[in-house]
């Protein structure tokens, strides 16, 4: 189920020899014209989105699967807010990864990915992804290498059987500096209202930002293959973020061909009184 490399986004398509401080976080070839333009240009991709999404719905056979990772304050959760603005939620479906509870720690890290997996004619975005499982255990220690490495082997796995049964896979790492995770994570504790997002823990993860982006790009270069690619999305700018995730999306899902079912002979006739 791959699809060919687009050629607008094969720069940031992650390779063999990728380097994540390559990467510019605030880079912004996506971005034209004024905020008011560009507002107006995600929103069109929005509602195309929309039409594509419906014709996934309706055919009810293939899937797409959404990975989006980044470190806090990257825009995961504005990401589905504003691409996703013009979709329907009925074809649409978001799972949040959050650390593993004790029913999930009691069986493999791969266990609770698959109830999250999408159906058939279903578009789902998990917002963390069972990428959490290379990254935290790896800086924390908790894994060796060699457990590290069979985890990508068995990620790369379960990810074709994934593809093999139907689903398409669009993984984006949102790559932010740390200048403007510090910006963000000021706002929240400064904005009575955003406080709620803010947790201590964050300035934990914060102090190790390194050893994240370390195993980041380890993560990234070892999973990102011909079926399941890694995309690095400059994301310090939230407008270029979103417009590049829905360009993304509205160019993966056109060319998948989606059509709507052949018509019903049966109704050919069919009156409605």
């Amino acid at each position: 189920m791959s699809l060919p490399i687009m050629s607008s986004f094969k720069k940031y398509r992650v390779g063999d020899k990728f380097k994540l401080d390559r990467c510019n976080p605030a880079a912004t070839p996506f971005l034209e014209g004024t905020e008011a333009q560009q507002a107006r240009q995600l929103d069109a991709l929005a509602i195309e989105l929309d039409k594509l999404q419906n014709l996934l719905h309706a055919a009810g056979q293939r899937k797409v699967l959404l990975v989006l990772q980044g470190m806090d304050t990257s825009g995961k959760d504005g990401t589905i807010r504003w691409v996703f603005s013009r979709t329907s939620p009925l074809g649409v479906r978001v799972a949040a990864f959050k650390a593993p509870t004790e029913e999930e720690r009691a069986r493999d890290f791969l266990w609770r990915c698959h109830a999250v997996v999408p159906r058939a004619g279903e578009l789902t975005v998990w917002n963390r992804s069972h990428y959490e499982d290379v990254l935290v255990p790896v800086v924390e220690g908790w894994i060796d290498k060699a457990q590290t490495r069979r985890r990508y082997a068995q990620i790369n796995d379960f990810e074709r059987l994934l593809t093999e049964t139907g689903t398409v896979i669009v993984k984006c790492m949102l790559h932010i500096s740390p200048e403007v995770q510090r910006q963000r994570l000021q706002e929240r504790v400064d904005t009575p209202g955003k406080q709620w997002k803010f947790s201590m823990g964050d300035l934990d993860v914060r102090k190790k930002w390194v050893p994240y982006q370390a195993a980041y790009e380890k993560a990234l270069r070892a999973t990102s293959t011909r079926d399941a690619p890694w995309y690095v999305i400059p994301a310090d700018s939230k407008m270029h973020r979103n417009l590049m995730i829905a360009r993304l999306l509205v160019k993966t899902l056109d060319r998948m061909d989606l059509r709507v079912p052949p018509s019903d002979p049966a109704l050919e006739a069919l009156v409605v009184t």
